[in-house]
């Protein structure tokens, strides 16, 4: 349950697990703050009638016992008899109590959900949890979109004088860190110099309320697109269309640790197929935020969210596949990702230890191994884009390296499973461009975001 009121039906809970419904997930909404949303109910039809209950009498502030029977009374008339309900609904009482914790108010919504599902008949709970509060039913703006060949920025990618929220910057020395120290045997120092230490950017936006946990975006080879991100945190984080409005997540752009391709630390912070890059952003970037001193100063309680749903991850090139990485390896972690241009290549060092598993890197996403036909759905939603004249695009198959080839293959391979993807083909334009950026960013946010509750 989350601060909505909101009653997972079927899913993935927050520390993972599999989804198991063949329906899509949908929300029991319940009377919170006091007030009737809607019921969905997955049925055998593609009908799912949102209800709305009559006014409570004398605009009282307590569910009233006429607003309960009106909606069974609705409920349960025409097709939406019991027995047509081919979805159980599902209480994870873990995360409801959690919720009723922190939040008495919902002592009430809790009572009156348990007496719904006992009205509602037995509960089928098919699978060992359920999804947390941030996981999206809906495939608005899924699919493949071209654009180009002419190019021109957003306006929520630009200050539009909105209200600024707070920038920091501080660094994090490499000696210092227990995953990636710099000192890995697959560098080659003298050749690609790694850095001693690296910047960290952080954006708070200015609605972001001290003591509330955030949601997060990590930005890879900070600063990177940092100053796109926060001018679209500043102007879609009070957008009046409900459709395009942000959650207040705060941007955390990291440097890479220098250099790039085989042999380099930012390879092998990127191109490296395992959970590594995962574990420092989650275990050392994270807490380096939350308690660095003047951060601290400003939102002495400030903290971020362990929802995986309210992780995201964006990159463009290696950090575009390192996106899709710290995602597909840790999906406890992270769960969105933004891959731009994404090396989705065999970049990975030749004398990786990862080399024994995936020889090829992460052209085994799309191709030979097909990681992602062949591996179990993952909780995941995926934003990925390719250039039209990207990297090598018209090398052989047998290179390993047409960056086009493996943007069209990953697309096409996560559609076919299932997976919510959104994928952008960009004409006249090159690895990384800048002008599509410029050009898509903001919906990209728009909809990576879709499904997180906006308060």
């Amino acid at each position: 349950m989350d601060g909505n009121g909101n009653i997972p039906v079927y899913g993935v809970p927050p520390s993972g697990g599999k989804a198991y419904s063949s329906h899509s997930t949908y929300y029991f909404r319940c009377f919170y703050p006091f007030q009737f949303r809607q019921l969905k109910l997955g049925l055998p039809t593609s009908a799912h009638p949102t209800l709305t209950a009559p006014p409570f009498a004398g605009g009282g502030t307590a569910p009233q016992a006429e607003a309960v029977g009106s909606l069974f009374t609705t409920a349960f008339a025409g097709d939406w008899k019991k027995g047509n309900a081919t979805c159980g609904l599902c209480l994870y009482l873990d995360e409801a109590l959690k919720s009723l914790m922190r939040n008495t108010h919902l002592v009430r919504t809790a009572a009156l959900c348990l007496l719904l599902s006992t009205l509602l008949g037995p509960v089928a709970c098919t699978g060992p949890g359920l999804h947390s509060a941030g996981d999206s039913p809906t495939s608005e703006g899924d699919g493949t979109f071209t654009v180009g060949p002419e190019y021109k920025i957003q306006a929520d990618l630009t200050d539009k004088g909105n209200p600024k929220g707070k920038k920091f910057e501080f660094t994090m020395r490499l000696a210092d860190s227990k995953i990636f120290r710099g000192d890995d045997s697959t560098l080659e120092p003298l050749k690609k110099a790694v850095r001693k230490e690296r910047k960290i950017f952080v954006y708070v936006p200015a609605i972001y309320k001290d003591g509330t946990e955030a949601p997060v975006l990590i930005i890879h080879d900070g600063p990177g697109q940092f100053n796109l991100v926060r001018n679209a945190l500043d102007n879609l984080t009070i957008s009046p269309d409900p459709k395009r409005k942000l959650p207040a997540f705060i941007a955390v752009a990291v440097e890479n640790g220098g250099n790039d391709a085989q042999n380099s630390q930012r390879g092998l912070e990127y191109d490296t197929m395992s959970d590594r890059l995962a574990r420092f952003i989650n275990d050392e970037v994270l807490p380096a935020v939350v308690n660095n001193p003047e951060i601290k100063a400003a939102y002495p309680r400030i903290a971020i969210t362990k929802d995986p749903w309210g992780r995201a991850v964006l990159g463009c090139s290696s950090g575009g596949a390192a996106a899709l990485s710290m995602a597909w390896f840790r999906p406890d972690l992270f769960r969105r990702v933004m891959a731009y241009s994404g090396t989705f290549v065999d970049q990975q060092d030749d004398d990786a230890a990862e080399e024994a598993k995936y020889p090829l890197g992460a052209w085994e996403y799309h191709s030979s191994m097909k990681l992602i036909e062949k591996s179990e759905k993952k909780p995941l939603r995926i934003f990925t884009h390719v250039s039209e004249n990207d990297n090598r695009a018209k090398d052989a198959e047998s290179t390993y390296h047409n960056w086009v080839m493996a943007g069209n293959r990953t697309a096409a391979a996560l559609k076919a499973k299932g997976y919510h993807q959104r994928y952008v083909f960009s004409l006249d334009s090159k690895h990384c461009d800048g002008r599509v950026f410029e050009h898509t960013l903001a919906d990209a946010l728009v909809w990576i975001w879709q499904g997180y509750p906006v308060r």
